[in-house]
């Protein structure tokens, strides 16, 4: 979804911030006999509550295999995604495999382990615009994104996308003096949307995947605008400073993607294989 890195430094320096201790986390859920996973709550196909009031999902169908292979329980807990991203998590919740991009930010107060799969960002707006064509049409609109997302960070343009395994690229930005307005949910800045242009939002930026599987769901009433505003790295992220727990994690994805599990689970959601290689 949603989601950057400075250099390696930025990774291996944490000021102020509550590290676990080396081996703490597979620990605590191999005694627990529980991975606890925390992911959004709303991000179709990747994390949603189904029509039986339970999480799922892309993400939730790798994270439950992921806990299988460990051989303990599953739990899954959703809250904001400004708190997800802002670490320190204290042992509430063992792991994020939920959609998340590295930042330079983020990466002061988690570990992003692993990539596990690659998405493009797009342009939604309603189906009555005919404004916006592209990326240069938003200048002195107002756009909707997730709160904390990269998509928020794309639309106040300070969105730097620099992997932990120091890959980068290059960010356009060609449009001025738009107005971010962030939403604790997609849900609800789709529902703003919906209202028609200008009503409340002009645009929202967001993942193709998901957008996608809205307006699939719309009756006709969203469509993406062409072009890719930058591909978003996803990558599993863990509290910081564990080495002996992300150790644990690259092992099991590794198992998962040279058995097929990551394609299969991909193809059953996305309909074709977006995993990474690991």
């Amino acid at each position: 979804m949603k989601r950057i890195v400075a250099a390696a430094a930025a990774f291996g320096c944490v000021m102020g911030v509550t590290s676990a201790q080396a081996g703490e986390t597979l620990d605590r859920v191999m005694k627990n006999k529980l991975l606890v996973e925390v992911t959004d709550q709303a991000y179709q196909p990747f994390s949603f509550m189904n029509d039986k009031g339970e999480m799922d999902g892309f993400d939730i169908d790798v994270s439950k295999e992921f806990a299988k292979r460990l051989g303990v329980d599953y739990k899954v807990e959703t809250p904001s995604w400004a708190i997800i991203t802002a670490g320190n998590w204290k042992g509430r919740w063992d792991i994020c495999i939920c959609s998340m991009t590295p930042t330079a930010e983020r990466g002061q107060v988690l570990d992003f382990v692993n990539e596990y799969y690659a998405a493009p960002a797009v342009i939604v707006v309603n189906a009555d615009n005919e404004d916006i064509k592209s990326a240069a049409d938003l200048s002195g609109k107002k756009l909707g994104a997730e709160a904390g997302s990269t998509f928020e960070k794309y639309i106040e343009k300070e969105l730097v996308v620099e992997t932990p395994d120091g890959q980068s690229q290059k960010i356009e930005f060609p449009f001025e003096n738009v107005t971010a307005t962030p939403y604790d949910s997609e849900d609800t800045a789709f529902q703003d949307l919906a209202l028609g242009t200008g009503k409340r939002l002009d645009a929202v930026v967001s993942g193709y995947m998901t957008a996608k599987e809205r307006i699939d769901n719309s009756d006709g009433k969203f469509k993406i605008v062409d072009g890719t505003l930058f591909h978003e790295p996803i990558w599993v992220a863990a509290d910081k400073g564990d080495p002996e727990w992300n150790a644990k994690i690259k092992e099991i994805f590794k198992e998962m993607e040279a058995d097929g599990t990551l394609a299969k689970i991909s193809e059953k959601w996305i309909g074709k294989d977006i995993s990474s290689k690991q």
